[in-house]
């Protein structure tokens, strides 16, 4: 008889037993202290415009070129890698010189953009969730992110880079 995914994922989980990470609630085997990114921005332009500038290489190359990574010390860790983005689900994109690399998980065209994303200074194999929502509001348009799932301690320099990096030069690049 085959087991059920239920079984299967019950007994993996009974599996790792202790195995749980350093501050997690072991009777529940819930994580209680990882940290989140939550950013709220608004740019003036529309939600199709900012989706075209997150999924389109030749435009987004504009934002990181405007980026305060490019413009500082920062740029001679970047490498050379020219931006490229596959705006498929599942398609890759490397930004920022080769430092960023992922893969799109969901596109839905201007409104929502989910990305498995990571730094280049992190483990091989680490990614994190990073989630784009586009809401219109008339001639602007909200842009809620969120991004779970990094290392810990890269929590408050993601914080300050998202805002150099992305929402800054973003909203330089759409006026």
């Amino acid at each position: 008889m085959d087991p059920s995914r239920r079984d299967v994922s019950a007994a993996a989980i009974a599996a790792l037993g202790s195995a749980t990470p350093a501050g997690a609630a072991v009777a529940d085997g819930i994580s209680h202290d990882h940290a989140a990114i939550h950013q709220a921005v608004v740019l003036a332009a529309p939600a199709r415009r900012i989706y075209e500038t997150l999924t389109t290489a030749s435009l987004f190359d504009k934002v990181v070129r405007a980026s305060a990574a490019m413009n500082s010390d920062m740029q001679k860790m970047l490498g050379a890698t020219p931006t490229q983005i596959d705006a498929r689900p599942g398609g890759a994109f490397t930004l920022f010189g080769g430092f960023i690399t992922g893969f799109n998980l969901e596109l839905v065209a201007d409104a929502r953009l989910v990305q498995a994303w990571r730094s280049g200074g992190w483990k091989p194999g680490e990614y994190s969730i990073a989630r784009f929502v586009l809401e219109p509001q008339g001639a602007s348009t909200n842009l809620i992110f969120d991004q779970f799932g990094f290392p810990g301690d890269d929590a408050a320099e993601l914080a300050k880079g998202w805002h150099g990096n992305y929402w800054m030069p973003l909203a330089t690049v759409l006026k």
